[in-house]
């Protein structure tokens, strides 16, 4: 099997290596839930009342692959820095030991959502009519929340040993499930809103299969279960992952708490109409930041290894073949956004009444998109090198301290409305994103040259 060469190959190929097939990856990631979305709108005569009700569910499951990426997004950097160390009995140990906590906590999250599902989406704003389709898609989502999980969680590991087109496999075959069952459960089963549940409950175990049976078989470091014996000479690791993965833990928990906030807020100065203009919003986003998270997931493990091995030069070049690849990305879909909002949006519906609402807020929401990159390369490098607390802070500071006030100061303090609701996102970015960026390299830089200069 091809494997990245960490050690001995080119910062710029490295990064291309687990990129291109990460970006691949991602894309056919968000078939689990954009084909959903697509397939709902289209549903006769409740197509966008459907969409508005599973766009309320979102929260929920961001916050199931918040835990995901609590113990897989902590853990491969970990992985990796000590993989760069040569120190591979304690990276198998951290692998071990964020599967094992992934297990334990897709049991619980699953009994969590099954006892409190119901007043939780009423909670999120579920009018009487959206919760109709909101509820059964939820509780079947449920069902799946354990190989969702291990497939989104672990696949980090496959890739952080070098092996990023069976990474983009395992999401490969999720996907093409997905694609193939959606529309079968849907339309031809004709079960609607619950056959795209049941579809991408499907689609999220047979990937999980393939992600359990590489790692378990056919990867060089191999996963299993802890043993009861050695759960307690863990508990150091397990505490590193959850410090490490909480700055992407936290900040997927905001997001589950904006779109929380923007549904109530939408929902009281737009109604249900707006619910399904944000959630094709949020689905647009999805759409465009995909090759940027798989840039950003792409070079993390470059730079962790690197920054293991105490190569400070190829850390440094690694940040700058990082922002030059995002910033090129970004300037071209900037453009496209605002030029020619109408193609993007009639990707998820073609309601003519919704496009005439979802056009200006989609380009009030995606103002300053280009500042978004800041925060993401500033999170990026902060997070693979072990940067706890900094990665943390800016989590929060950009969506808890920022945007979450503004969402509702905007559109009732300065009476803008739905406007406002839309415009909260691109003031955070200019705020937070440049804030973080700016610190990433007041802090970073200097120390990789101290680091150089101890060579």
């Amino acid at each position: 099997m091809k494997r990245i060469d960490f050690e001995n190959g080119t910062v710029t190929g490295n990064i291309l290596g687990a990129a291109l097939p990460m970006l691949a990856a991602q894309l056919l990631n968000l078939l689990y839930n954009i084909v959903d979305r697509v397939y709902i709108a289209r549903i006769p005569h409740v197509g966008t009342a459907a969409l508005g009700a599973v766009g309320i569910c979102f929260p929920l499951i961001m916050i199931i692959t918040a835990f995901a990426n609590l113990f897989g997004g902590g853990g491969a950097p970990l992985f990796s820095i000590y993989r760069g160390k040569k120190e591979e009995k304690t990276a198998v140990r951290i692998m071990n030991t964020s599967f094992s906590m992934i297990c334990v906590s897709a049991v619980l999250l699953m009994i969590g959502g099954f006892l409190f599902a119901h007043p939780v989406l009423i909670l999120f704003g579920a009018s009487k009519d959206a919760m109709l389709y909101a509820y059964p898609y939820m509780m079947i989502y449920l069902i799946g929340t354990l190989p969702s999980m291990i497939a989104v969680g672990m696949n980090p590991f496959i890739n952080a040993q070098g092996y990023s087109l069976i990474g983009m496999s395992s999401v490969a075959v999720g996907a093409a499930a997905n694609l193939i069952l959606d529309p079968v459960f849907i339309f031809i089963l004709r079960l609607g809103v619950r056959g795209a549940a049941i579809a991408t409950v499907l689609s999220q175990t047979i990937s999980a299969i393939f992600v359990y049976f590489f790692l378990s078989r056919r990867a060089e470091l191999k996963v299993r279960i802890l043993r009861k014996g050695e759960i307690g000479a863990c508990i150091g690791y397990a505490r590193n992952i959850v410090s490490l993965g909480m700055a992407g833990f936290i900040m997927q928990l905001t997001n589950s708490l904006v779109s929380i906030c923007c549904n109530h807020v939408l929902s009281v100065t737009g109604g249900d109409i707006y619910i399904s203009v944000m959630t094709i919003i949020s689905s647009v986003r999805q759409l465009v930041e995909t090759p940027i998270s798989a840039i950003n997931e792409g070079t993390s493990p470059i730079l962790s290894y690197n920054y293991g091995a105490r190569r400070p030069g190829r850390v440094r070049k690694a940040m700058v073949v990082l922002a030059v690849m995002i910033l090129l990305y970004t300037a071209v879909m900037w453009g496209s956004i605002i030029v020619i909002p109408e193609v993007l949006i009639r990707i998820f519906s073609s309601d003519k009444m919704l496009l005439k609402d979802a056009v200006p807020a989609l380009r009030q929401y995606f103002a300053a998109f280009i500042f978004m990159d800041l925060q993401y390369m500033g999170q990026t490098v902060f997070k693979s090198l072990n940067k706890k607390k900094q990665a943390i802070f800016f989590s929060i500071l950009r969506k808890v301290v920022i945007v979450v006030p503004l969402t509702y100061f905007m559109p009732y303090a300065l009476h803008m409305g739905t406007d406002g609701v839309f415009l909260a996102e691109p003031v955070s970015n200019v705020i937070g994103g440049s804030i973080c960026f700016i610190t990433m390299l007041c802090t970073v830089l200097p120390e990789l040259k101290r680091m150089e200069a101890r060579k």
